[in-house]
């Protein structure tokens, strides 16, 4: 006799359907992408490079200058909003992984000067003005262009990931992770202002002339510049929305929101933290190693607390936890800093600081949160009406 028992074909058990992931952007969302894409690829180049001088559509090169940079800056809005926004960490000293990534840069376009500075030497000029006889030896791989580019992210995630697990292994968090930030960025800041390190003191380095043996002050190799910064920011932002929209964005958000509750879901929350910080951190020594050849300069006051603190101010701004809130608020703070500082400067640093307060007491969300309220209410609206119908058709 079989031991196997019929069950009626009416009576066997659905199939489980899984819902589908949703799509990394919408519609809309990849329409806004590539038009973005296209901008900073084929428009900006075509009015900088080929529109003449005199004409209403000609992009300038301070104009050129001064998006590029901006740029850069939106990289680190964006890195401050993937660990602020979404994990609940709030850094006060992303300024340093910024520099590192900008010395790193800079160690390299010094190199690139060869025989071309003020005393005509192999070494960089302030090298020899401190009777400097050789290279330190961490300048070593700063003449390879490849090591360079390792660097630029190996050396900033090296510096968080030894930080963040002795930090998130200790269980340090809140205000007292967020002063303990400023307090690294600020000890990083009086190092590098010593002669003696090899980093060109106060000074810092300037004075570029080559980037791969071609002059680096040319329209043409600032508008690669400034493209390059443009890819990457898009590139970091498909980055950032792959992240938030995975599993291990969802449990980042979870830490954000209960992480005792999240470790007695058998979760521990020091490799998602870990893993986002150091992510975040070698987003900032790209932006750095994009926006030093784009201003000229690198100097240990990229490491100063204000400037840490004007990247919350950002992500603030925009609005945490949208991705894209943070490049629209590095770009309309920026862009009102760029404004402000020739027409008022003195006036500055109070409208810096009148925005954050405003901010925080009228638009906690930020401008985003702003934008998306009247489509939230419509909705909120909506729901009595849907639940309404649902009822009338005989749904449960």
């Amino acid at each position: 006799m079989s031991n196997k028992t019929n069950i009626p074909p009416n009576m066997a058990q659905p199939a489980l359907q899984l819902p589908s992931p949703a799509p990394l952007l919408t519609r809309t969302g990849w329409s806004a992408f590539i038009v973005a894409l296209i901008a900073v690829c084929a428009i900006a180049p075509a009015l900088n490079l080929w529109v003449p001088d005199g004409s209403l559509l000609h992009m300038s090169d301070y104009a050129v200058a001064l998006v590029g940079k901006i740029m850069c800056y939106a990289i680190l809005a964006l890195a401050m909003d993937l660990i602020w926004g979404y994990t609940g960490i709030l850094s006060l000293g992303h300024g340093l992984f910024f520099a590192l990534g900008g010395y790193v840069m800079g160690m390299y376009l010094m190199r690139q000067i060869g025989r071309d500075g003020n005393y005509h030497s192999d070494l960089p000029d302030f090298m020899v003005f401190l009777d400097w006889k050789e290279l330190p030896w961490h300048w070593a791989l700063s003449d390879s262009f490849v090591a360079t580019l390792i660097l630029v992210v190996a050396v900033p995630g090296l510096v968080a990931f030894v930080f963040g697990y002795f930090a998130f292994r200790s269980r340090i968090k809140g205000v007292y992770f967020s002063i303990i930030t400023q307090a690294l960025t600020y000890a990083a800041m009086l190092l590098f202002f010593r002669n003696e390190t090899g980093f060109g003191g106060n000074n810092g380095f300037t004075d570029f002339k080559r980037i791969l043996g071609q002059p680096i002050a040319t329209p043409t190799m600032r508008m690669l510049l400034f493209v390059l910064s443009g890819l990457a920011l898009l590139g970091f932002f498909l980055l950032a929305r792959w992240l938030v929209r995975s599993k291990f964005g969802r449990v980042l958000q979870a830490v954000r929101d209960a992480e005792t509750r999240v470790m007695f879901s058998g979760y521990s929350p020091l490799p998602y933290k870990l893993t986002i910080w150091t992510i975040s951190a070698m987003m900032c020594g790209v932006a750095g190693a994009l926006y030093v050849p784009q201003v000229g300069i690198i100097n240990p006051g990229e490491m100063s607390a204000a400037n840490s603190i004007e990247i919350a101010v950002w992500a603030a701004v925009g609005g945490r936890a949208t991705l894209i809130g943070p490049i629209a608020g590095a770009f309309l703070v920026n862009g009102a800093k760029s404004w402000l500082t020739v027409v008022a400067p003195e006036f500055w640093l109070y409208f810096l600081g009148g925005l954050f307060i405003a901010v925080t007491l009228f638009l906690p969300n930020g401008i985003v949160g702003l934008l998306r309220r009247p489509k939230k209410a419509v909705a909120d609206a909506e729901a009595p009406l849907h639940t309404s119908i649902a009822k009338e058709e005989g749904a449960p």
